[in-house]
Protein backbone atom coordinates (compact mmCIF):
# COMPACT_ATOMS: atom_id res chain seq x y z
CA UNK A 1 0.00 0.00 0.00
CA UNK A 2 1.49 3.20 -0.77
CA UNK A 3 1.75 5.67 1.81
CA UNK A 4 -0.92 7.95 2.39
CA UNK A 5 0.59 11.66 2.79
CA UNK A 6 -3.38 12.21 3.56
CA UNK A 7 -6.21 11.59 6.16
CA UNK A 8 -9.95 11.99 7.07
CA UNK A 9 -9.42 15.31 8.00
CA UNK A 10 -7.70 16.99 4.83
CA UNK A 11 -11.03 16.28 3.02
CA UNK A 12 -14.42 17.40 2.80
CA UNK A 13 -16.84 14.90 1.41
CA UNK A 14 -20.56 16.09 0.13
CA UNK A 15 -22.82 13.82 -1.78
CA UNK A 16 -23.67 14.80 -5.39
CA UNK A 17 -26.50 16.93 -5.74
CA UNK A 18 -27.79 19.19 -8.75
CA UNK A 19 -26.14 22.35 -6.16
CA UNK A 20 -22.72 21.23 -6.46
CA UNK A 21 -23.17 20.08 -10.27
CA UNK A 22 -20.54 22.90 -11.15
CA UNK A 23 -17.65 21.32 -8.96
CA UNK A 24 -18.73 17.74 -10.05
CA UNK A 25 -18.39 19.25 -13.84
CA UNK A 26 -14.79 20.68 -13.22
CA UNK A 27 -13.36 17.27 -11.78
CA UNK A 28 -15.01 15.51 -14.69
CA UNK A 29 -13.52 17.54 -17.65
CA UNK A 30 -10.32 16.32 -16.48
CA UNK A 31 -8.36 14.29 -19.16
CA UNK A 32 -9.64 11.04 -18.97
CA UNK A 33 -12.06 8.65 -19.82
CA UNK A 34 -14.44 9.58 -17.37
CA UNK A 35 -15.36 12.77 -19.21
CA UNK A 36 -17.60 10.66 -21.99
CA UNK A 37 -18.69 8.01 -19.34
CA UNK A 38 -19.86 11.25 -17.20
CA UNK A 39 -20.50 7.57 -14.84
CA UNK A 40 -23.62 6.62 -16.90
CA UNK A 41 -21.87 3.45 -17.68
CA UNK A 42 -23.58 1.34 -14.99
CA UNK A 43 -26.85 3.72 -15.35
CA UNK A 44 -27.38 2.83 -19.38
CA UNK A 45 -27.62 0.33 -21.58
CA UNK A 46 -24.04 -0.47 -23.47
CA UNK A 47 -25.63 1.20 -26.78
CA UNK A 48 -27.25 3.82 -24.97
CA UNK A 49 -23.69 4.61 -23.23
CA UNK A 50 -21.37 4.81 -25.69
CA UNK A 51 -24.08 6.33 -28.65
CA UNK A 52 -24.28 9.43 -25.76
CA UNK A 53 -21.05 9.00 -24.42
CA UNK A 54 -19.84 12.68 -24.36
CA UNK A 55 -22.15 15.38 -23.89
CA UNK A 56 -25.25 13.05 -23.97
CA UNK A 57 -24.31 10.99 -20.77
CA UNK A 58 -23.46 14.44 -18.99
CA UNK A 59 -27.09 15.63 -19.71
CA UNK A 60 -28.32 12.21 -18.47
CA UNK A 61 -26.32 12.41 -15.40
CA UNK A 62 -27.21 15.66 -14.79
CA UNK A 63 -31.04 14.62 -15.28
CA UNK A 64 -30.61 12.21 -12.38
CA UNK A 65 -29.50 14.83 -10.23
CA UNK A 66 -32.41 16.48 -11.28
CA UNK A 67 -34.44 13.89 -10.10
CA UNK A 68 -33.07 14.42 -6.82
CA UNK A 69 -31.09 10.99 -6.61
CA UNK A 70 -27.86 10.82 -5.15
CA UNK A 71 -25.47 9.14 -7.03
CA UNK A 72 -22.13 9.90 -5.13
CA UNK A 73 -19.36 11.38 -2.87
CA UNK A 74 -17.29 14.15 -3.95
CA UNK A 75 -13.84 15.04 -2.26
CA UNK A 76 -13.24 17.99 -1.73
CA UNK A 77 -9.28 19.75 -0.64
CA UNK A 78 -8.94 23.02 0.02
CA UNK A 79 -12.01 23.77 -1.52
CA UNK A 80 -11.17 22.00 -4.64
CA UNK A 81 -12.96 18.83 -6.04
CA UNK A 82 -10.28 16.10 -6.31
CA UNK A 83 -12.38 12.88 -5.75
CA UNK A 84 -15.19 10.93 -6.42
CA UNK A 85 -16.69 7.73 -5.61
CA UNK A 86 -19.77 6.55 -6.78
CA UNK A 87 -22.30 5.02 -4.15
CA UNK A 88 -26.24 4.28 -4.83
CA UNK A 89 -28.59 1.67 -3.99
CA UNK A 90 -28.25 -1.14 -6.59
CA UNK A 91 -31.50 -0.56 -8.40
CA UNK A 92 -30.39 2.50 -9.37
CA UNK A 93 -27.56 0.90 -11.51
CA UNK A 94 -29.76 -2.07 -13.16
CA UNK A 95 -26.99 -2.55 -15.80
CA UNK A 96 -25.07 -4.31 -13.17
CA UNK A 97 -28.05 -7.51 -13.84
CA UNK A 98 -27.17 -7.66 -17.28
CA UNK A 99 -23.27 -8.52 -16.46
CA UNK A 100 -23.09 -12.57 -15.97
CA UNK A 101 -20.36 -11.58 -13.53
CA UNK A 102 -22.15 -8.77 -11.33
CA UNK A 103 -25.40 -9.84 -11.55
CA UNK A 104 -27.72 -10.03 -8.26
CA UNK A 105 -26.16 -12.79 -5.69
CA UNK A 106 -29.58 -12.67 -3.64
CA UNK A 107 -32.61 -10.37 -3.48
CA UNK A 108 -31.19 -8.51 -0.67
CA UNK A 109 -31.63 -5.08 -0.65
CA UNK A 110 -27.76 -3.84 -1.62
CA UNK A 111 -26.18 -0.45 -2.06
CA UNK A 112 -23.28 -0.20 -4.75
CA UNK A 113 -19.82 1.11 -5.09
CA UNK A 114 -19.62 1.24 -9.09
CA UNK A 115 -16.37 3.22 -9.52
CA UNK A 116 -13.68 5.97 -8.48
CA UNK A 117 -12.19 9.06 -10.37
CA UNK A 118 -9.34 11.03 -8.00
CA UNK A 119 -7.56 13.80 -9.99
CA UNK A 120 -3.82 12.99 -10.91
CA UNK A 121 -1.94 14.60 -8.19
CA UNK A 122 -4.19 12.27 -5.78
CA UNK A 123 -4.00 9.33 -7.08
CA UNK A 124 -1.70 6.58 -5.13
CA UNK A 125 -2.01 8.22 -1.42
CA UNK A 126 -4.69 6.14 -0.36
CA UNK A 127 -7.62 8.63 -1.41
CA UNK A 128 -9.66 5.57 -2.42
CA UNK A 129 -9.68 4.40 0.54
CA UNK A 130 -11.05 7.65 2.32
CA UNK A 131 -13.70 7.43 -0.54
CA UNK A 132 -14.85 4.34 0.26
CA UNK A 133 -15.00 5.36 3.87
CA UNK A 134 -16.95 8.12 3.03
CA UNK A 135 -19.36 6.42 1.04
CA UNK A 136 -19.69 3.92 3.97
CA UNK A 137 -20.42 6.52 6.03
CA UNK A 138 -23.15 7.86 3.53
CA UNK A 139 -24.84 4.56 2.77
CA UNK A 140 -25.18 3.95 6.39
CA UNK A 141 -26.90 7.66 7.05
CA UNK A 142 -29.49 6.31 4.56
CA UNK A 143 -29.98 2.80 5.55
CA UNK A 144 -28.14 0.56 3.68
CA UNK A 145 -27.28 -2.85 5.43
CA UNK A 146 -25.03 -4.30 2.78
CA UNK A 147 -22.73 -2.47 0.82
CA UNK A 148 -21.00 -4.39 -2.57
CA UNK A 149 -18.23 -3.69 -4.34
CA UNK A 150 -16.90 -5.00 -8.24
CA UNK A 151 -12.99 -4.45 -7.63
CA UNK A 152 -10.19 -5.89 -10.16
CA UNK A 153 -8.44 -8.64 -8.40
CA UNK A 154 -5.72 -7.20 -6.59
CA UNK A 155 -3.01 -9.84 -8.71
CA UNK A 156 -4.15 -7.89 -12.37
CA UNK A 157 -4.28 -5.04 -11.91
CA UNK A 158 -0.92 -4.43 -13.68
CA UNK A 159 -2.03 -6.26 -16.35
CA UNK A 160 -5.63 -4.36 -16.88
CA UNK A 161 -4.89 -1.15 -15.34
CA UNK A 162 -7.66 0.47 -17.11
CA UNK A 163 -10.26 -1.52 -15.55
CA UNK A 164 -9.18 -0.47 -11.98
CA UNK A 165 -12.20 2.29 -12.42
CA UNK A 166 -14.41 -0.12 -9.70
CA UNK A 167 -11.12 -0.43 -6.95
CA UNK A 168 -8.96 -2.53 -6.20
CA UNK A 169 -9.00 -5.73 -4.21
CA UNK A 170 -7.11 -6.01 -1.70
CA UNK A 171 -8.03 -1.79 -0.62
CA UNK A 172 -11.94 -3.11 -0.15
CA UNK A 173 -10.39 -5.94 1.78
CA UNK A 174 -8.58 -3.86 4.24
CA UNK A 175 -11.92 -1.72 5.05
CA UNK A 176 -13.66 -5.62 5.77
CA UNK A 177 -15.34 -6.26 2.37
CA UNK A 178 -15.66 -9.53 1.95
CA UNK A 179 -15.89 -11.84 -1.65
CA UNK A 180 -19.19 -13.28 -1.62
CA UNK A 181 -19.10 -14.81 -5.42
CA UNK A 182 -16.50 -15.37 -7.73
CA UNK A 183 -17.91 -15.76 -11.20
CA UNK A 184 -14.53 -14.16 -12.71
CA UNK A 185 -11.30 -14.54 -12.37
CA UNK A 186 -11.18 -11.05 -12.83
CA UNK A 187 -13.73 -9.50 -10.60
CA UNK A 188 -15.54 -10.97 -7.32
CA UNK A 189 -18.72 -9.61 -5.77
CA UNK A 190 -17.17 -7.92 -2.49
CA UNK A 191 -19.76 -7.04 0.06
CA UNK A 192 -19.55 -5.41 3.54
CA UNK A 193 -22.41 -5.77 6.45
CA UNK A 194 -23.19 -2.78 8.11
Amino acid sequence: MPASQFTESDFEFKPVTISIWDDFVSLFTEPGIQNGCWCMYWRLRRADCQHSYGEGNKQAFKAVLESDQVPSILAYHQGRPVGWCAIAPRRDTSVLDRSPTLKRVDDQPVWSITCFFISKPYRRQGMTELLIQAALDYARQHGAQIVEAYPLRTEITKLLPYERYMGIQSTFERLGFQVVVERSPRRPVMRLYI
